[in-house]
């Protein structure tokens, strides 16, 4: 019974992936980013390391970008009503987001400026 509820979380984990490209802008913009560094890396030669790098880096961003949306949500669920608390609990989130995308950009500067140059 326990490897069928273990897997059975992947499906929910897939509908949460779904639900968030179809319904959040900034995902599919950092997965439409993503698939363009991930075809700037074939192109480039990219080493074991830096595809290490580089996977870790997309897969953080998406998975800030999916924390921010359910942080979203769960405020506007437990704060219908405008509420200054509410207002920073969701700037905080889409901040941390922030400072992933401009370190990820660095990184990604760092990785394949040095192969193009």
């Amino acid at each position: 019974m326990k490897a069928i509820r273990f897997f059975r979380s992947f499906v929910f984990a897939y509908a949460g992936i779904s639900a968030a490209l179809k319904s959040e802008q900034n995902i599919r913009f950092h997965f439409t980013a993503a698939i363009i560094v991930v075809i700037a890396g074939l192109l480039t030669g990219l080493s074991s390391v830096e595809w290490m790098i580089i996977t870790l880096v997309i897969g953080g961003m998406l998975a800030f970008e999916m924390f921010n949306s359910s942080m979203e949500r769960i405020v506007d669920l437990a704060s219908p009503d405008l509420h200054p608390l509410a207002k920073q609990a969701k700037d905080m989130a889409a901040g941390a987001v922030l400072v992933f995308a401009i370190a990820s950009a660095i990184i990604g500067l760092l990785i394949f400026l040095p192969k193009w140059f």
